[in-house]
């Protein structure tokens, strides 16, 4: 890409360039083994987009419990943090960091969500 082509527009989840081009937001992602990485962290924010039946049943470790369709709510996170979400497969986190990508945030989203995470830092309520 040339250095004219990379001043962007922000519209509605992508970015045009000067081309008129859309270009999706990138958005990072994470394997559900890395999620181990930022449990913990001071300077992340680990998101559970799952149900809260499911959260109480299990999941990680310092994670905190915002069901998906909540998010349209407004809610807003601590804009220097990493915001690390995973919900059940993958897809609603993939939504989430897009958008929020799309607010200014740092994100991350979890490919193949809770189902594929099999760390140490599994809470299971009994």
């Amino acid at each position: 890409m040339e250095a004219d082509e990379t001043a962007h527009t922000k519209r509605q989840g992508h970015m045009i360039n000067k081309k008129g081009r859309f270009v999706m937001f990138p958005i990072e992602t994470i394997s559900a083994k890395m999620l181990d990485y930022y449990v913990g962290r001071s300077d992340a924010l680990i998101i559970d987009l799952r149900d809260t039946v499911s959260y109480h049943k299990s999941h990680v470790k310092g994670a905190v419990n915002v069901p998906y369709g909540e998010l349209e709510n407004g809610y807003a996170f601590p804009k220097e943090k990493m915001i690390v979400f995973y919900c059940d497969r993958g897809g609603a986190s993939m939504a989430a960091a897009r958008e929020f990508v799309r607010r200014g945030y740092k994100t991350r989203s979890v490919i193949g969500g809770f189902a594929a995470y099999r760390g140490r830092n599994l809470v299971i309520s009994r």
